[in-house]
Protein backbone atom coordinates (compact mmCIF):
# COMPACT_ATOMS: atom_id res chain seq x y z
CA UNK A 1 0.00 0.00 0.00
CA UNK A 2 2.84 2.30 0.84
CA UNK A 3 4.47 1.84 -2.55
CA UNK A 4 1.19 2.55 -4.25
CA UNK A 5 0.78 5.87 -2.49
CA UNK A 6 4.37 6.89 -3.16
CA UNK A 7 4.06 6.08 -6.84
CA UNK A 8 0.80 8.03 -6.98
CA UNK A 9 2.36 11.06 -5.37
CA UNK A 10 5.25 11.00 -7.84
CA UNK A 11 2.80 10.83 -10.68
CA UNK A 12 1.00 13.90 -9.42
CA UNK A 13 4.29 15.73 -9.06
CA UNK A 14 5.27 14.82 -12.58
CA UNK A 15 1.96 16.04 -13.88
CA UNK A 16 2.31 19.35 -12.09
CA UNK A 17 5.74 19.90 -13.50
CA UNK A 18 4.66 18.86 -16.91
CA UNK A 19 1.68 21.18 -16.85
CA UNK A 20 3.87 24.10 -15.96
CA UNK A 21 6.01 23.90 -19.09
CA UNK A 22 3.57 25.74 -21.34
CA UNK A 23 3.42 28.59 -18.79
CA UNK A 24 7.20 29.21 -19.16
CA UNK A 25 6.72 29.58 -22.85
CA UNK A 26 4.58 32.71 -22.16
CA UNK A 27 7.45 34.78 -20.67
CA UNK A 28 10.40 36.46 -22.34
CA UNK A 29 13.81 37.86 -21.48
CA UNK A 30 14.41 41.61 -21.21
CA UNK A 31 17.99 42.75 -21.29
CA UNK A 32 20.06 45.75 -22.24
CA UNK A 33 22.77 48.23 -21.23
CA UNK A 34 23.01 51.60 -19.56
CA UNK A 35 25.59 54.00 -21.00
CA UNK A 36 26.94 57.26 -19.61
CA UNK A 37 27.43 59.92 -22.28
CA UNK A 38 30.74 61.67 -21.46
CA UNK A 39 31.70 65.23 -22.26
CA UNK A 40 33.84 64.15 -25.22
CA UNK A 41 30.91 62.29 -26.76
CA UNK A 42 32.09 58.82 -25.83
CA UNK A 43 29.82 56.40 -24.01
CA UNK A 44 31.00 54.22 -21.15
CA UNK A 45 29.14 51.46 -19.28
CA UNK A 46 27.43 52.68 -16.12
CA UNK A 47 27.67 50.20 -13.26
CA UNK A 48 25.17 50.09 -10.39
CA UNK A 49 22.54 51.98 -12.39
CA UNK A 50 19.02 51.51 -11.07
CA UNK A 51 16.66 49.83 -13.56
CA UNK A 52 12.92 50.27 -12.98
CA UNK A 53 10.54 48.39 -15.31
CA UNK A 54 6.91 49.52 -15.23
CA UNK A 55 4.25 47.39 -16.91
CA UNK A 56 1.72 49.72 -18.54
CA UNK A 57 -1.04 47.38 -19.72
CA UNK A 58 -1.61 46.42 -16.09
CA UNK A 59 -0.11 47.48 -12.76
CA UNK A 60 3.24 45.77 -12.11
CA UNK A 61 6.81 46.85 -11.40
CA UNK A 62 10.19 45.12 -11.51
CA UNK A 63 13.63 46.46 -10.61
CA UNK A 64 17.29 45.50 -10.68
CA UNK A 65 20.74 47.11 -11.11
CA UNK A 66 23.37 46.98 -13.82
CA UNK A 67 26.58 44.99 -13.35
CA UNK A 68 30.13 46.29 -13.77
CA UNK A 69 29.71 46.19 -17.54
CA UNK A 70 26.57 48.29 -17.39
CA UNK A 71 24.39 45.27 -18.27
CA UNK A 72 21.00 44.37 -16.84
CA UNK A 73 18.71 41.40 -17.44
CA UNK A 74 15.26 40.17 -16.43
CA UNK A 75 15.08 36.42 -17.10
CA UNK A 76 11.33 36.21 -17.54
CA UNK A 77 8.74 38.94 -17.93
CA UNK A 78 5.24 38.27 -19.24
CA UNK A 79 5.49 38.09 -23.04
CA UNK A 80 2.19 39.83 -23.67
CA UNK A 81 2.97 42.87 -21.46
CA UNK A 82 4.11 46.34 -22.52
CA UNK A 83 6.74 48.09 -20.41
CA UNK A 84 8.58 51.29 -19.73
CA UNK A 85 12.25 50.80 -18.81
CA UNK A 86 13.78 53.62 -16.76
CA UNK A 87 17.42 54.05 -15.72
CA UNK A 88 18.80 56.28 -12.95
CA UNK A 89 22.05 56.70 -11.04
CA UNK A 90 23.31 59.06 -8.29
CA UNK A 91 25.59 60.77 -10.83
CA UNK A 92 23.17 60.94 -13.78
CA UNK A 93 20.03 62.55 -15.13
CA UNK A 94 17.44 59.75 -15.53
CA UNK A 95 16.17 58.50 -18.89
CA UNK A 96 13.57 55.98 -20.02
CA UNK A 97 12.37 53.91 -22.97
CA UNK A 98 8.59 53.42 -23.48
CA UNK A 99 6.64 50.76 -25.43
CA UNK A 100 9.07 47.95 -24.70
CA UNK A 101 8.16 44.26 -25.23
CA UNK A 102 9.86 41.31 -23.52
CA UNK A 103 11.30 38.33 -25.37
CA UNK A 104 11.87 40.09 -28.68
CA UNK A 105 15.63 39.40 -28.77
CA UNK A 106 16.55 43.11 -28.90
CA UNK A 107 18.68 44.82 -26.26
CA UNK A 108 17.00 47.81 -24.71
CA UNK A 109 19.86 50.26 -24.24
CA UNK A 110 19.48 53.52 -22.35
CA UNK A 111 21.89 56.45 -22.48
CA UNK A 112 22.08 58.93 -19.61
CA UNK A 113 24.05 62.12 -19.07
CA UNK A 114 25.69 63.51 -15.92
CA UNK A 115 23.16 64.94 -13.51
CA UNK A 116 21.75 65.15 -10.00
CA UNK A 117 20.70 61.49 -9.65
CA UNK A 118 16.87 61.70 -9.64
CA UNK A 119 14.91 58.43 -9.79
CA UNK A 120 11.74 58.74 -11.87
CA UNK A 121 8.29 57.58 -10.79
CA UNK A 122 5.77 56.13 -13.25
CA UNK A 123 3.67 59.29 -12.98
CA UNK A 124 6.65 61.48 -13.84
CA UNK A 125 7.52 59.25 -16.78
CA UNK A 126 3.99 59.34 -18.18
CA UNK A 127 3.86 63.13 -17.93
CA UNK A 128 7.26 63.50 -19.58
CA UNK A 129 6.36 60.98 -22.27
CA UNK A 130 3.18 62.87 -23.08
CA UNK A 131 5.06 66.17 -23.38
CA UNK A 132 7.97 65.05 -25.58
CA UNK A 133 9.67 61.85 -26.68
CA UNK A 134 12.56 60.72 -24.44
CA UNK A 135 16.19 60.75 -25.51
CA UNK A 136 19.06 58.31 -25.50
CA UNK A 137 17.40 54.86 -25.78
CA UNK A 138 17.69 52.69 -28.84
CA UNK A 139 14.00 51.85 -28.77
CA UNK A 140 12.68 55.36 -28.07
CA UNK A 141 12.31 56.80 -31.53
CA UNK A 142 13.91 59.93 -32.99
CA UNK A 143 15.30 62.65 -30.77
CA UNK A 144 13.58 66.01 -31.14
CA UNK A 145 15.56 69.10 -32.08
CA UNK A 146 14.70 70.74 -28.76
CA UNK A 147 15.83 67.71 -26.78
CA UNK A 148 19.01 67.48 -28.82
CA UNK A 149 19.82 71.13 -28.16
CA UNK A 150 19.11 70.66 -24.46
CA UNK A 151 21.28 67.55 -24.31
CA UNK A 152 24.14 69.27 -26.13
CA UNK A 153 23.94 72.27 -23.78
CA UNK A 154 24.08 69.93 -20.77
CA UNK A 155 27.03 68.10 -22.31
CA UNK A 156 28.79 71.42 -22.92
CA UNK A 157 28.29 72.56 -19.33
CA UNK A 158 29.38 69.19 -18.02
CA UNK A 159 32.49 69.35 -20.19
CA UNK A 160 33.33 72.78 -18.77
CA UNK A 161 32.79 71.53 -15.23
CA UNK A 162 34.88 68.44 -15.88
CA UNK A 163 37.70 70.50 -17.39
CA UNK A 164 37.56 72.93 -14.47
CA UNK A 165 37.65 70.11 -11.94
CA UNK A 166 40.56 68.52 -13.74
CA UNK A 167 42.46 71.79 -13.70
CA UNK A 168 41.76 72.26 -9.99
CA UNK A 169 42.88 68.71 -9.21
CA UNK A 170 46.12 69.13 -11.15
CA UNK A 171 46.76 72.53 -9.56
CA UNK A 172 46.17 71.13 -6.07
CA UNK A 173 48.66 68.34 -6.71
CA UNK A 174 51.29 70.84 -7.87
CA UNK A 175 50.61 73.20 -4.97
CA UNK A 176 50.88 70.44 -2.37
CA UNK A 177 54.11 69.11 -3.85
CA UNK A 178 55.86 72.46 -4.35
CA UNK A 179 54.75 73.81 -0.97
CA UNK A 180 56.24 70.79 0.79
CA UNK A 181 59.46 70.79 -1.22
CA UNK A 182 59.80 74.57 -0.95
CA UNK A 183 59.40 74.46 2.82
CA UNK A 184 62.05 71.76 3.09
CA UNK A 185 64.49 73.93 1.12
CA UNK A 186 63.55 76.97 3.22
CA UNK A 187 64.26 75.10 6.45
CA UNK A 188 67.61 73.93 5.05
CA UNK A 189 68.45 77.53 4.09
CA UNK A 190 67.70 78.81 7.59
CA UNK A 191 69.83 76.05 9.09
CA UNK A 192 72.73 76.98 6.81
CA UNK A 193 72.30 80.66 7.68
CA UNK A 194 72.48 79.95 11.40
CA UNK A 195 75.67 77.97 10.74
CA UNK A 196 77.13 81.01 8.89
CA UNK A 197 77.26 78.98 5.65
CA UNK A 198 76.19 81.84 3.43
CA UNK A 199 76.79 80.14 0.07
CA UNK A 200 74.65 77.15 0.95
CA UNK A 201 71.97 79.37 2.47
CA UNK A 202 71.75 81.43 -0.73
CA UNK A 203 71.50 78.25 -2.80
CA UNK A 204 68.74 76.74 -0.64
CA UNK A 205 66.80 79.99 -0.54
CA UNK A 206 66.93 79.98 -4.35
CA UNK A 207 65.63 76.40 -4.50
CA UNK A 208 62.75 77.31 -2.22
CA UNK A 209 61.86 80.32 -4.39
CA UNK A 210 61.85 78.13 -7.53
CA UNK A 211 59.46 75.64 -5.90
CA UNK A 212 57.11 78.37 -4.72
CA UNK A 213 57.12 79.94 -8.19
CA UNK A 214 56.03 76.63 -9.70
CA UNK A 215 53.18 76.39 -7.22
CA UNK A 216 52.10 79.98 -7.89
CA UNK A 217 52.14 79.31 -11.64
CA UNK A 218 49.47 76.65 -11.00
CA UNK A 219 47.43 79.01 -8.79
CA UNK A 220 48.63 82.56 -8.09
CA UNK A 221 46.00 83.16 -5.39
CA UNK A 222 47.78 81.27 -2.64
CA UNK A 223 48.68 83.66 0.22
CA UNK A 224 50.54 80.98 2.20
CA UNK A 225 52.88 80.27 -0.73
CA UNK A 226 53.31 83.98 -1.39
CA UNK A 227 54.25 84.53 2.25
CA UNK A 228 56.83 81.75 2.25
CA UNK A 229 58.26 82.97 -1.03
CA UNK A 230 58.66 86.43 0.51
CA UNK A 231 60.45 84.85 3.50
CA UNK A 232 62.85 83.08 1.12
CA UNK A 233 63.47 86.24 -0.92
CA UNK A 234 64.09 88.26 2.22
CA UNK A 235 66.44 85.62 3.60
CA UNK A 236 68.43 85.40 0.37
CA UNK A 237 68.64 89.19 0.19
CA UNK A 238 70.03 89.40 3.73
CA UNK A 239 72.62 86.72 2.99
CA UNK A 240 73.70 88.41 -0.22
CA UNK A 241 73.86 91.86 1.37
CA UNK A 242 75.87 90.73 4.41
CA UNK A 243 78.21 88.61 2.31
CA UNK A 244 78.94 91.58 0.04
CA UNK A 245 79.57 93.96 2.94
CA UNK A 246 81.82 91.51 4.81
CA UNK A 247 83.81 90.32 1.82
CA UNK A 248 87.47 91.27 1.74
CA UNK A 249 88.05 89.91 -1.76
CA UNK A 250 85.42 91.71 -3.81
CA UNK A 251 86.39 94.88 -5.64
CA UNK A 252 84.04 97.86 -5.67
CA UNK A 253 82.25 96.82 -8.88
CA UNK A 254 81.67 93.24 -7.69
CA UNK A 255 80.51 94.45 -4.29
CA UNK A 256 78.07 96.88 -5.90
CA UNK A 257 76.73 94.13 -8.16
CA UNK A 258 76.24 91.79 -5.18
CA UNK A 259 74.44 94.50 -3.20
CA UNK A 260 72.22 95.22 -6.20
CA UNK A 261 71.22 91.53 -6.24
CA UNK A 262 70.32 91.79 -2.58
CA UNK A 263 68.27 94.92 -3.23
CA UNK A 264 66.40 93.11 -6.01
CA UNK A 265 65.51 90.38 -3.50
CA UNK A 266 64.33 92.96 -0.97
CA UNK A 267 62.13 94.61 -3.60
CA UNK A 268 60.65 91.27 -4.70
CA UNK A 269 60.03 90.28 -1.07
CA UNK A 270 58.18 93.55 -0.45
CA UNK A 271 56.00 93.09 -3.55
CA UNK A 272 55.27 89.43 -2.79
CA UNK A 273 54.45 89.97 0.88
CA UNK A 274 52.23 92.94 0.02
CA UNK A 275 50.25 90.73 -2.35
CA UNK A 276 49.82 88.05 0.32
CA UNK A 277 48.71 90.58 2.94
CA UNK A 278 46.21 92.21 0.57
CA UNK A 279 44.67 88.82 -0.25
CA UNK A 280 44.16 87.98 3.40
CA UNK A 281 42.68 91.40 4.16
CA UNK A 282 39.99 90.76 1.54
CA UNK A 283 39.14 87.29 2.83
CA UNK A 284 36.23 86.82 5.21
CA UNK A 285 37.20 85.05 8.41
CA UNK A 286 35.66 81.54 8.43
CA UNK A 287 33.29 80.43 11.16
CA UNK A 288 34.51 76.85 11.49
CA UNK A 289 36.97 76.75 14.46
CA UNK A 290 39.62 74.71 12.63
CA UNK A 291 39.40 76.88 9.50
CA UNK A 292 39.48 80.05 11.61
CA UNK A 293 42.60 78.89 13.44
CA UNK A 294 44.34 78.17 10.12
CA UNK A 295 43.22 81.53 8.72
CA UNK A 296 44.55 83.43 11.76
CA UNK A 297 47.90 81.65 11.61
CA UNK A 298 48.27 82.40 7.90
CA UNK A 299 47.33 86.04 8.49
CA UNK A 300 49.81 86.40 11.34
CA UNK A 301 52.65 84.87 9.30
CA UNK A 302 51.78 87.06 6.31
CA UNK A 303 51.69 90.30 8.32
CA UNK A 304 54.96 89.54 10.14
CA UNK A 305 56.67 88.89 6.81
CA UNK A 306 55.00 91.95 5.26
CA UNK A 307 56.36 94.29 7.95
CA UNK A 308 59.88 92.88 7.92
CA UNK A 309 60.07 92.83 4.11
CA UNK A 310 58.93 96.44 3.89
CA UNK A 311 61.46 97.46 6.57
CA UNK A 312 64.33 96.09 4.51
CA UNK A 313 62.94 97.50 1.27
CA UNK A 314 62.53 101.01 2.70
CA UNK A 315 65.83 101.00 4.60
CA UNK A 316 68.01 99.48 1.87
CA UNK A 317 66.27 100.14 -1.45
CA UNK A 318 63.63 102.88 -1.63
CA UNK A 319 63.31 105.34 1.27
CA UNK A 320 60.41 107.09 -0.49
CA UNK A 321 58.22 104.11 0.49
CA UNK A 322 58.49 104.89 4.20
CA UNK A 323 54.74 105.51 4.54
CA UNK A 324 53.97 102.11 2.99
CA UNK A 325 56.47 100.54 5.36
CA UNK A 326 54.86 102.22 8.36
CA UNK A 327 51.43 100.98 7.20
CA UNK A 328 52.80 97.43 7.05
CA UNK A 329 53.96 97.66 10.65
CA UNK A 330 50.59 99.01 11.75
CA UNK A 331 48.89 96.02 10.10
CA UNK A 332 51.27 93.67 11.87
CA UNK A 333 50.62 95.29 15.25
CA UNK A 334 46.88 94.55 14.86
CA UNK A 335 47.58 90.80 14.96
CA UNK A 336 50.49 90.72 17.41
CA UNK A 337 49.55 89.97 21.03
CA UNK A 338 52.99 89.46 22.58
CA UNK A 339 54.02 92.70 24.38
CA UNK A 340 57.72 92.13 23.78
CA UNK A 341 57.20 91.57 20.06
CA UNK A 342 54.96 94.60 19.88
CA UNK A 343 57.67 96.74 21.46
CA UNK A 344 60.28 95.41 19.04
CA UNK A 345 58.00 96.10 16.07
CA UNK A 346 57.52 99.71 17.21
CA UNK A 347 61.27 100.14 17.49
CA UNK A 348 61.87 98.55 14.09
CA UNK A 349 59.32 100.82 12.42
CA UNK A 350 60.84 103.90 14.05
CA UNK A 351 64.34 102.83 13.01
CA UNK A 352 63.10 102.24 9.45
CA UNK A 353 61.84 105.82 9.33
CA UNK A 354 65.16 107.08 10.66
CA UNK A 355 67.14 105.01 8.13
CA UNK A 356 64.99 106.39 5.31
CA UNK A 357 65.68 110.00 6.31
CA UNK A 358 62.25 110.61 7.86
CA UNK A 359 63.78 112.08 11.03
CA UNK A 360 60.69 113.95 12.25
CA UNK A 361 58.41 110.91 11.85
CA UNK A 362 61.02 108.68 13.42
CA UNK A 363 61.26 111.01 16.42
CA UNK A 364 57.49 110.84 16.92
CA UNK A 365 57.60 107.03 16.93
CA UNK A 366 60.54 106.87 19.35
CA UNK A 367 58.88 109.36 21.69
CA UNK A 368 55.69 107.32 21.59
CA UNK A 369 57.65 104.33 22.86
CA UNK A 370 59.33 106.42 25.58
CA UNK A 371 55.97 107.46 27.00
CA UNK A 372 55.47 103.94 28.34
CA UNK A 373 59.13 102.88 28.46
CA UNK A 374 61.18 105.95 29.47
CA UNK A 375 64.35 103.93 30.07
CA UNK A 376 64.28 102.03 26.77
CA UNK A 377 67.88 102.31 25.51
CA UNK A 378 67.10 101.93 21.80
CA UNK A 379 64.25 104.46 21.90
CA UNK A 380 66.45 107.04 23.68
CA UNK A 381 69.24 106.49 21.18
CA UNK A 382 66.81 106.72 18.25
CA UNK A 383 65.24 109.92 19.55
CA UNK A 384 68.65 111.48 20.10
CA UNK A 385 69.90 110.50 16.63
CA UNK A 386 66.67 111.73 14.99
CA UNK A 387 67.11 115.15 16.61
CA UNK A 388 70.82 115.26 15.80
CA UNK A 389 70.20 114.20 12.17
CA UNK A 390 67.98 117.24 11.65
CA UNK A 391 71.11 119.42 12.00
CA UNK A 392 69.00 122.07 13.66
CA UNK A 393 71.04 123.71 16.42
CA UNK A 394 67.89 124.49 18.36
CA UNK A 395 67.36 120.76 18.74
CA UNK A 396 70.92 119.82 19.78
CA UNK A 397 70.24 120.26 23.48
CA UNK A 398 67.31 117.83 23.39
CA UNK A 399 69.37 115.45 21.27
CA UNK A 400 72.18 115.50 23.84
CA UNK A 401 69.71 114.83 26.65
CA UNK A 402 68.34 111.68 24.93
CA UNK A 403 71.82 110.47 23.97
CA UNK A 404 73.09 110.91 27.52
CA UNK A 405 70.16 108.93 28.87
CA UNK A 406 70.98 106.17 26.40
CA UNK A 407 74.58 106.12 27.71
CA UNK A 408 73.25 105.98 31.27
CA UNK A 409 70.84 103.06 30.79
CA UNK A 410 72.48 101.00 28.03
CA UNK A 411 74.76 98.11 29.04
CA UNK A 412 78.46 98.54 28.36
CA UNK A 413 78.23 95.71 25.84
CA UNK A 414 76.04 97.82 23.55
CA UNK A 415 78.19 98.50 20.44
CA UNK A 416 76.55 101.89 19.84
CA UNK A 417 77.46 103.31 23.24
CA UNK A 418 80.83 104.55 22.02
CA UNK A 419 79.20 106.30 19.03
CA UNK A 420 76.76 108.09 21.31
CA UNK A 421 79.60 109.27 23.54
CA UNK A 422 81.46 110.53 20.47
CA UNK A 423 78.46 112.59 19.36
CA UNK A 424 78.08 114.00 22.88
CA UNK A 425 81.76 114.97 22.89
CA UNK A 426 81.40 116.68 19.52
CA UNK A 427 78.32 118.59 20.66
CA UNK A 428 80.17 119.75 23.74
CA UNK A 429 83.29 120.86 21.90
CA UNK A 430 81.70 122.47 18.83
CA UNK A 431 78.31 123.64 20.07
CA UNK A 432 78.98 123.98 23.81
CA UNK A 433 76.00 121.71 24.45
CA UNK A 434 76.06 119.69 27.65
CA UNK A 435 73.28 117.29 28.66
CA UNK A 436 71.17 118.93 31.31
CA UNK A 437 68.73 116.13 32.03
CA UNK A 438 67.88 112.59 31.14
CA UNK A 439 64.37 112.45 29.63
CA UNK A 440 61.99 110.02 31.19
CA UNK A 441 63.94 109.54 34.41
CA UNK A 442 61.77 110.56 37.36
CA UNK A 443 63.02 113.46 39.47
CA UNK A 444 64.60 112.45 42.77
CA UNK A 445 62.30 112.59 45.75
CA UNK A 446 63.03 115.28 48.32
CA UNK A 447 63.37 114.19 51.88
CA UNK A 448 62.65 116.38 54.83
CA UNK A 449 65.64 117.26 57.05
Amino acid sequence: MLNKYVIGALAVAILVVGASVPAFAQVGELRGHVWMQQADGQKVPLAEAQIDVFRTDMKAKYDTKTNKKGEYVFAGLPFVGEYIVAASHPTASPNFIPHVKAGRGTDVDITVTPGAGKRLTLDEIEKANAAAPPTGGSASGAESAADKAKREEIMKKNAEIEAGNKKITEANEIIARTFKTGNEALNAANTASRANNSDQAIQKFGEAIAQYDEGLAADPDQPAILTNKAVALKGRGVERYNAAVRSKTLDDAARTAAIDQAKADFKAAAETSTKAADMLKKQTAPTDPADLDRYNKNKYAAFVTYAESMRLFVSKVDPTQAEAGLAAFKDYLTVETDPAKKAKAQLDSAQMLLDSGQADKALAEFQSILQSQPDNPEANLGAGLALYAAQDKTKFQEAANYLQHFVDVAPDTNPLKADAKAILAELKSTEKVVPEKTPGRPAPKRTRP
